[in-house]
C-alpha cells in the first residue's frame, strides 16, 4: 500500500482574500513597527532601539562622543536590520535643534541645517546621549518594562522606554503609515509637566482648565501661531490646522531713508534656503512690489534673513503679500495618532496625558516592586551577617569544627543564634519590635545567610563594621516600609511620579519659543494705511500708477492743465478714476479675465511718472492687454458689475460672483472676437444708464432692462450704431446726478439735464447728445454728474486739469458746448473723470498743490456713487 503520509494537501485559496489578508498584514506591521509612535514614551521602534543600544553601550552624558558609525551597526546588528540610513537619519534628526524641542542626542559634528543640508556621513559625526533622553531610560534595568526577542531571537528589546515625561507632546512626531499619518507638534516641556500633574491632582479636570498650562505647540524654531480655534479643536479631537507665521521686525537701512523687513524666526519645518529663494522669485516676477534686494545673513548668532524695501514702500502690505505667497506663514495639520495597547488611535490633550500616567503608573509600580524584592533580600543578607557579630563565638567555632564549606553552611543553618533583639536595638527599630524579637527565642539562620557569612571577611567584625551593619539594616528597614506604603497607596505612588515630574521641569524646562497669538490681534494692512483719495491712470500701452488727488489743483475752466504723466509718441493715458486706498479695482482684459488688486497695492508714482506695467502687477498671461478697469469700494450684496463694449453689448452680473478671485484671474465676461471690451461699472440694479456713441448720439435707459447673468456670458445689445460709429462711455444716475456731461476730443464739453434724454427701449438708435463737430472733435466720455462734483479731464500728452462742473455752461443736447481745457494741435483729451468735491474745494476756485482730495463719487462716465473708470 502506497504511503501518503508525506503527502501536502493542497487548499485552494480565492486570491482576493489572500492579498486582503496578506495587505492587512503588511499594513498593520508598518503602522505598529514602523512609522507610527506608542503614545506611552512617544518613540517610534527604529528611535527606541538607538536610544537603548546607546544606552547598552554606556554613550551617555558623562561620557565622550563615539562614532555614529559605532552606533548605527550596534543597531543593525542587534535589533533594527532595514538599512543603515534609516537608523542614521533617526539619529541624526533627535540630534537636531531646530527638528526636536528638546534633542535628545547630543552630537558633534556636521547634523545637517535649516537650509536643508543633509547631515554628514555617519563616519565623520560623533553622538552620545543628551541629559534628558537619560530620563526616558531612567530605570529600565529595574523590571519596569517588557522586553521582547529581536528579530533573530539572539537579544532581548525594550517594548517600551519607561520615560518619565510625557516625550510624545513634548518633542511631536511625524510619519506616514499605511492609509493613515500622525503628525503631532512639540511642545513647552513645563507646560506639558504642568498639565500632566494637573491631571494627577484633578482627574475631571476640563480642557480648559488644561489649556491654562498648555498655550499651544511650542515649535523649536520659533516664530507665532495665529489664532487658538485650531489649537482647541486639535487638542479637542486630536485634529486641527494650526497657522504658523515667522517672526519679523522692521529696522531702517544704512541708506537711511529705506526700511528693511528683518526675518528672525521661520515656521516650523520650513526650509530657509528654499524661502529666500522664494521671496527672490517674487520680487524678480514682480509678484510682490515693493523689495529691493533679499539677503541672508544669518551666522551662529542665529537666523536673520533681511528684505530691503523699496523706498515709500509699506512694509506691513510687503510682509502680507509674502506671508499669502511664501512660507513664511504655513500651516500645521495636527493629526495626534499614535499606538494605544497595539492599536492607533486619534487622542485628544487629555487622552494623551492620560494613557502617559497610566504608563507612569505602571513603570512606578513595578519599579517599586523591585526595589522592594531588593531590599527585602538585601535586609536578610544583613540581619544574618549582624546575627553573626552578635553571636560571634558560637559561629566561629562552628565553622572551625566543619570539614568543609558544605557542612559548614548544614551547621550554621541548624545553629541557633540568641541577640537577634540586640541587634535591632542597635539597628534603631522601635522598642516593641525588639521585645518581640527576645520573645521569639533562637534565630535560625537561611542559606544565602549562611553562605553570606561564610564569605564574610574578618573585618567585618569590628566594631565600626558592626555598627554599619546596623545602620544599613535599619535604613533597610524604612526603605521596606516606605515602598510597602507607595504599594498599598495609590495616592503616595501618584505622588511619587509628581515629585519626579517636578524635578524633570526644575532641570530641563525653558522659557517658550513660539508665540501665540490670538486671530482678533491680527494686524489688518487697511487699518495700517491712510485712507485718502488717490488718482489711477492706466496709460494706452498698459502702465499703471496711483498718485495722490490733491497735487491736482483745482482750475477755472479753459486752462491748460497741470502735466499728469509724461507722454511719449507711442503711449498716453487712457484711463483714469479716483478711489480710495482701501477700495478693490478689478482689471478686465481683452480676452475677458478680470484680476483683482487693492488701491494701495497699485504701485505710488510721482504725478509725471509712467508707471507700472498691468500685465506684470497682475499677472496677465503674454498678449493680454487691459480693456477696462474698475474701482469697487466693497463687495457686498445687492451691487452689480455692468460691462458694456464697443460694439454696443451690456452685461449685467452679480458683484458677489466675482468674490472668490484668484490671483491668476477669473472668467469676467465672454467677448467676440470682432468686438472689444470698453467700460465696466458698479451699479445697484435699479440705475438709469446713459451710453455714448463716438459721433454724439446716446440712449438713455433703465437698467432694470438688463437681465443678471453670469460671469461667463456675453450680454445683449445695448445701442443699435451706424456703420463707424462706436461706444465710447457709459453714465450711471444716482446720489443726485441729474445732469449728462460730455466732452470732446478738443476739450470742449457740456452739461445737458438728463429730462431732456427721453427714457427709450435698450437696443434702439437713441437721440443727439453733443454736436461732433469739427471743432469739437469726436466724443470721449460721458458721464453722470451734478453741480456740486468736479472733473478731471487727461490729454494724451499727459497733461490733466481739474475743475468744477458747475463752472461748466448748461446747454440742450445738440449744442457744441464750451472749453474745458486748452489743447495744442495735434493733443486730445483721451479720458475724462467726474468726482464728488469736497468742502474745501468749494471756498477757492483754485488749489494750492497738497490740499485736501475730494471724495470719489461718480466714475469718468458717471457710473455709480462709488468711483468708477471711464475707458
Amino acid at each position: 500500500m502506497e504511503d501518503t503520509s508525506n503527502i501536502q494537501q493542497k487548499v485552494p485559496v480565492s486570491i482576493q482574500d489572500e492579498l486582503r489578508t496578506s495587505y492587512l498584514d503588511y499594513a498593520m506591521s508598518v503602522i505598529i513597527g514602523r512609522a507610527i509612535p506608542d503614545v506611552r514614551d512617544g518613540l517610534k521602534p527604529v528611535h527606541r532601539r538607538v536610544l537603548f543600544s546607546m544606552h547598552e553601550q554606556h554613550i551617555g552624558p558623562g561620557g565622550a562622543h563615539k562614532k555614529c558609525a559605532r552606533v548605527v551597526g550596534d543597531v543593525l546588528g542587534k535589533y533594527h536590520p532595514h538599512g543603515d540610513m534609516s537608523v542614521y537619519d533617526a539619529l541624526a534628526r533627535m540630534a537636531q535643534p531646530f527638528s526636536l524641542r528638546y534633542p535628545l542626542i547630543d552630537g558633534q559634528g556636521n547634523f545637517g541645517s535649516v537650509d536643508g543640508d543633509s547631515p554628514a556621513a555617519m563616519r565623520y559625526t560623533e553622538s552620545r546621549l543628551a541629559r534628558v533622553a537619560v530620563e526616558l531610560l531612567a530605570d529600565i534595568d529595574k523590571e519596569t518594562v517588557d522586553f521582547s526577542p529581536n528579530y533573530d531571537d539572539s537579544e532581548l528589546e525594550p517594548v517600551v522606554l519607561p520615560a518619565k515625561f510625557p516625550q510624545l507632546l513634548v518633542n511631536g512626531s511625524g510619519g506616514i503609515a499605511v492609509g493613515m499619518a500622525t503628525n503631532i507638534p512639540p511642545h513647552n516641556l513645563g507646560e506639558i509637566i504642568d498639565a500632566t500633574i494637573e491631571i494627577i491632582r484633578n482627574p475631571e479636570v476640563t480642557l480648559p482648565e488644561l489649556m491654562q498650562h498648555v498655550h499651544g505647540p511650542d515649535f523649536p524654531t520659533g516664530g507665532l501661531i495665529y489664532g487658538k480655534s485650531g489649537i482647541l479643536q486639535a487638542y479637542t479631537t486630536g485634529r486641527g490646522s494650526i497657522t504658523m507665521r515667522a517672526r519679523s521686525s522692521v529696522e531702517k537701512t544704512h541708506k537711511g531713508d529705506r526700511e528693511a523687513l528683518i526675518i528672525s524666526e521661520i515656521p516650523y519645518q520650513v526650509n530657509k534656503a528654499r524661502l529666500v529663494a522664494k521671496i527672490a522669485e517674487c520680487m524678480k516676477e514682480k509678484r510682490v512690489e515693493g523689495i529691493s534686494e533679499v539677503r541672508d545673513e544669518s551666522d551662529r548668532e542665529g537666523m536673520r534673513i533681511v528684505i530691503e524695501l523699496k523706498k515709500d514702500v509699506f512694509p506691513q502690505v510687503v510682509l502680507n503679500q509674502l506671508y499669502r505667497l511664501t512660507d513664511l506663514q504655513t500651516t500645521f495639520g495636527v493629526n495626534n495618532l499614535s499606538i494605544v495597547q497595539g492599536r492607533p488611535a486619534v487622542l485628544s490633550l487629555k487622552e494623551t496625558l492620560e494613557h502617559f500616567i497610566e504608563h507612569r503608573r505602571e513603570v512606578v509600580t513595578r519599579r517599586t516592586r523591585f526595589e522592594l524584592r531588593q531590599a527585602e533580600s538585601q535586609r536578610e543578607l544583613v540581619e544574618g551577617l549582624g546575627m553573626a557579630t552578635t553571636d560571634i563565638d558560637r559561629v566561629v567555632a562552628t565553622i572551625r569544627a566543619s570539614a568543609d564549606t558544605d557542612e559548614a553552611r548544614t551547621r550554621l543553618c541548624a545553629l541557633p543564634l540568641r541577640g537577634l533583639g540586640e541587634f535591632l536595638r542597635r539597628a534603631g527599630r522601635p522598642d516593641e519590635e525588639c521585645e518581640k524579637a527576645d520573645a521569639a527565642g533562637d534565630y535560625f539562620l537561611s542559606e544565602r545567610q549562611a553562605k553570606a557569612i561564610l564569605e564574610m571577611r574578618l573585618s567585618r567584625l569590628t566594631g565600626l563594621e558592626r555598627e554599619k551593619l546596623a545602620k544599613e539594616y535599619g535604613e533597610l528597614a524604612k526603605t521596606i516600609e516606605r515602598l510597602r506604603a507607595i504599594l498599598a497607596d495609590q495616592e503616595l505612588l501618584m505622588n511619587v511620579i509628581v515629585t519626579e515630574l517636578e524635578e524633570i521641569k526644575t532641570r530641563f524646562s525653558d522659557e517658550r519659543r513660539t508665540e501665540i497669538v490670538a486671530a482678533e490681534a491680527e494686524i489688518n494692512v487697511e487699518d495700517l494705511i491712510q485712507e485718502e483719495d488717490m488718482v489711477v491712470t492706466v496709460s494706452h500701452a498698459g502702465y499703471v500708477k496711483r498718485t495722490s488727488a490733491s497735487i491736482y489743483r483745482a482750475q477755472r475752466r479753459g486752462g491748460k492743465g497741470t502735466l499728469g504723466m509724461e507722454a511719449r509718441e507711442e503711449d498716453w493715458v487712457s484711463q483714469v478714476f479716483v478711489a480710495s486706498t482701501h477700495s478693490h479695482v478689478f482689471f478686465f482684459s481683452d480676452t475677458g479675465k478680470v484680476f483683482v488688486k487693492k488701491v494701495y497695492e497699485i504701485p505710488q508714482a510721482a504725478r509725471n511718472a509712467k508707471g507700472r506695467a498691468i500685465v506684470n502687477f497682475v499677472g496677465m498671461e503674454p498678449g493680454e492687454k487691459v480693456a477696462a478697469v474698475m474701482s469697487v469700494p466693497r463687495l457686498e450684496e445687492g451691487r452689480f458689475v455692468v460691462t458694456v463694449t464697443r460694439r454696443g453689448q451690456i452685461k449685467k452680473t452679480a458683484l458677489l460672483e466675482y468674490e472668490n478671485y484668484r490671483d491668476k484671474g477669473i472668467i469676467g465676461v465672454r467677448i467676440e472676437e470682432s468686438d472689444q471690451l470698453l467700460v465696466a461699472a458698479l451699479t445697484d440694479g435699479t440705475q438709469e444708464l446713459v451710453i455714448a456713441t463716438r459721433t454724439g448720439m446716446s440712449i438713455r435707459f433703465s437698467e432694470e432692462q438688463v437681465r443678471a447673468t453670469g460671469r461667463a456670458t456675453m450680454g445683449v445689445k445695448a445701442i443699435e450704431l451706424e456703420e463707424g460709429d462706436e461706444v465710447v462711455g457709459m453714465g450711471t444716475s444716482g446720489d443726485g446726478r441729474d445732469r449728462v456731461l460730455a466732452v470732446c476730443e478738443r476739450g470742449y464739453g457740456k452739461q445737458t439735464p438728463i429730462e431732456e434724454f427721453r427714457k427709450q427701449s435698450r437696443g434702439g438708435k437713441g437721440v443727439i447728445l453733443i454736436d461732433a463737430s469739427e471743432r469739437n472733435g469726436p466724443v470721449v466720455g460721458v458721464a453722470m454728474v451734478c453741480t456740486t462734483d468736479e472733473v478731471l479731464l487727461v490729454t494724451d500728452k499727459g497733461q490733466m486739469i481739474r475743475t468744477k462742473v458747475s463752472e461748466i455752461r448748461e446747454t440742450s443736447r445738440n449744442a457744441q458746448g464750451v472749453r474745458l481745457m486748452n489743447v495744442d494741435d495735434g493733443e486730445r483729451v483721451v479720458a475724462i473723470e467726474a468726482f464728488a468735491a469736497d468742502s474745501d474745494s468749494s471756498e477757492s476756485t483754485e488749489h494750492a498743490e497738497g490740499a485736501t482730495p475730494p471724495e470719489a463719487s461718480a466714475g469718468a462716465n458717471g457710473h455709480s456713487a462709488d468711483p468708477t473708470p471711464e475707458a
